[in-house]
């Protein structure tokens, strides 16, 4: 099937997705305002077969070292499938169903499913990581750019605002990496991960405008509010560096499985 883009609407929802570059949604519009910041690394794209940075690149399975490429140095980033085009599996007017096979640089060979669904007020995303041969460590997740400002906000306007209960968060070090320590959330702004215990559960506002809530069963979330242009609320099976601290096994009995849901109101 055709890698160009797919289309979803329902209600006054519309989705386009780009299984071609890395099976980010490219597009989230409300009533035709866009959600999602544009441009080629935007959007919102899955983390996978990692999230975050993992520490210069370096994962154990067992015994066995494996190097992946730096490519934010020191640290390998966001996994390898935003790089990669998708198959399409299957569409429907609301739904649609994307594949990819992990290949080099990723050690393991496995297969990625991302199931894109769409209703009246909410876009779910599910995400699985199968493999048929040896098992291995693994993360996945999601990266959403939000528009800090939506189409016709007055300049000198706030813009979104973000509110969540974290149980705690991880205090990173200099590298960006956690180093292990958990503390109570600070002030933003952030780029900075936040345990959930309960699941990740983030409210952004644009006032007056529309509400959005993240929600996923996972209890990791990365808040990065940092950009004038966007934040990005990104849940996620593990830590960054997760892969050295805290992996989820892939293996032939049981492949990790993860879900986020986007549900919004109109104020």
């Amino acid at each position: 099937m055709s890698s160009d883009e797919i289309r979803l609407g329902a209600g006054g929802a519309d989705v386009t997705v780009r299984p071609g570059d890395g099976c980010r949604v490219g597009s989230l519009r409300v009533d035709g305002v866009e959600l999602l910041r544009q441009g080629e690394r935007y959007g919102s794209f899955p983390m996978v077969p990692w999230c975050g940075r993992t520490r210069e690149g370096k994962f154990r399975n067992g015994d066995v070292l494996h190097q992946l490429p730096v490519n934010s140095p020191p640290h390998a980033i966001h996994g390898t499938a935003r790089d990669a085009a998708w198959k399409t599996a299957r569409v429907s007017d609301r739904e649609a169903v994307f594949t990819y096979d992990l290949t080099d640089p990723w050690p393991y060979p496995g297969r990625v499913t991302q199931i894109v669904e769409l209703t009246d007020d909410a876009l779910t995303l599910r995400m699985a990581i199968e493999t048929y041969e040896d098992s291995f460590p693994a993360q996945a997740g999601w990266h959403p750019w939000f528009n800090r400002h939506l189409a016709g906000d007055p300049e000198d306007a706030e813009g979104v605002q973000l509110r969540f209960d974290a149980a705690w968060q991880e205090l990173r070090g200099d590298d960006h990496l956690p180093t292990g320590t958990r503390i109570d959330p600070t002030p933003g702004p952030w780029d900075d991960c936040f345990g959930m215990p309960d699941g990740v559960d983030v409210t952004l506002t644009w006032p007056g405008r529309l509400e959005l809530k993240v929600a996923s069963r996972e209890q990791w979330v990365v808040v990065y509010d940092e950009p004038a242009e966007a934040v990005c609320v990104e849940p996620q099976t593990g830590p960054p560096n997760g892969l050295n601290t805290a992996p989820r096994l892939v293996t032939p009995l049981e492949p990790l499985e993860t879900s986020t849901t986007w549900t919004w109101r109109r104020l």
